[in-house]
């Protein structure tokens, strides 16, 4: 086959997005964030200087290196049951390297599985932890042992679907297109009753975001806790809802843009309602704490003081090391944006920083 009958074979994205939206009519915005970013993660490493953003690992070792320790002393309380690290959309493997190397200075050397769809993350991956198993989701982890999971900036790229208020009530907002030039619209069927009372009499034009896909992660995940024990740190920037608010972004070159342009070319991503989250976790009889801010968990944690170890260990880099603790924590970076819940079997210890 040659390329060109490769291409026609196998159209882009945005082509065989119009195509459907055609045949079909337009179709939920859920459905379009979900295939967006599904091509987007497949195709590419988004993170660092030459991608489009970069997380908290990417930012220091030490981010990686508490929440492994915050997850080792959870465990150490807990009499030390046979364990497995878990980790959901774990980018470049940066933050499980940092993590585990941690666990490994106080005795903790769990098996390693990581719920990665990405082929090219998941090279990247290997390189940093050799000894990974890789699931797409958590049906191929092993329902022994207690799980020990971080989830950093893995819910805010799950699909969500948003609802506006319009003259005739509440309608979903669909993803309409000319050519290939995708627009919001407003859908038909009205959905006033699944609204909040104290949210239904909002302005025309509000909208409220749900995600069902992100429910059912974590009640799969707070279900197999409950069973299995163990506990997961969550991490995400986000808020308490449900909440009237537009949250939907993308992200290119580390720049915004339109969400709507260049669908499976730029980074798809919502806020999080960590109310939500935690609602579905306790509704599998989990236990939820928090959310706290990610400056007040790093605080917590012990970032000061890992700061000033390796600052002294390395003078030379000593302004970099504050700068990027600043980074992490600093109310105008990431500290107040950024967020954490830990969710744990019952019984289990009340984790660090959320006392």
């Amino acid at each position: 086959m040659t390329e060109s009958e490769s291409t026609s074979a196998d159209p882009a994205l945005p082509e065989r997005l119009a195509r459907a939206i055609t045949l079909a009519g337009p179709i939920p915005l859920s459905q379009f964030m979900g295939a967006a970013n599904a091509h987007y993660y497949a195709t590419r490493d988004p993170l660092g200087a030459r991608g489009d953003f970069t997380t908290a690992p990417e930012v220091s070792q030490m981010f990686g290196e508490l929440i492994g320790l915050a997850l080792t002393d959870l465990w150490h309380r807990a009499d030390r049951p046979d364990a497995r690290y878990v980790e959901f959309g774990p980018g470049r493997g940066t933050l499980a390297a940092d993590a585990l190397r941690a666990m490994g200075t106080v005795g903790l050397d769990p098996s390693v599985h990581f719920i990665e769809t990405s082929p090219t993350l998941r090279e990247k991956q290997a390189e940093a932890v050799p000894d990974a198993e890789w699931n797409v989701d958590l049906v191929g982890v092993p329902e022994d042992g207690a799980l020990l999971v971080v989830a950093n900036e893995f819910f805010d790229a799950l699909p969500i679907r948003q609802l506006v208020k319009t003259g005739d009530g509440w309608r979903e907002r669909l993803v309409a297109c000319q050519d290939t030039l995708f627009l919001p619209i407003a859908g038909d069927r009205g959905f006033d009753q699944v609204i909040p009372p104290h949210l239904r009499d909002a302005p025309i034009g509000s909208i409220l975001e749900t995600s069902p896909a992100a429910v059912a992660v974590m009640r799969a995940l707070a279900k197999r806790i409950v069973a299995q024990g163990g506990a997961a740190i969550i991490v995400d920037y986000g808020y308490e809802g449900p909440a009237i608010g537009d949250t939907l972004q993308a992200v290119r070159g580390h720049e915004y843009a339109n969400p709507f342009e260049n669908p499976g070319e730029q980074d798809l991503t919502a806020h999080v309602d960590f109310a939500t989250l935690a609602e579905a976790a306790r509704a599998e009889d989990a236990v939820v704490y928090g959310p706290v801010t990610q400056g007040e968990l790093l605080v917590a944690l012990g970032i000061d003081a890992r700061t000033d170890a390796l600052s002294a260990a390395a003078p030379e880099r000593a302004d970099m090391m504050r700068a990027d603790r600043d980074r992490l924590v600093g109310a105008q970076a990431m500290g107040e944006l950024f967020k954490a819940i830990v969710v744990t079997a019952p019984g289990w210890p009340v984790p660090a920083g959320f006392a």
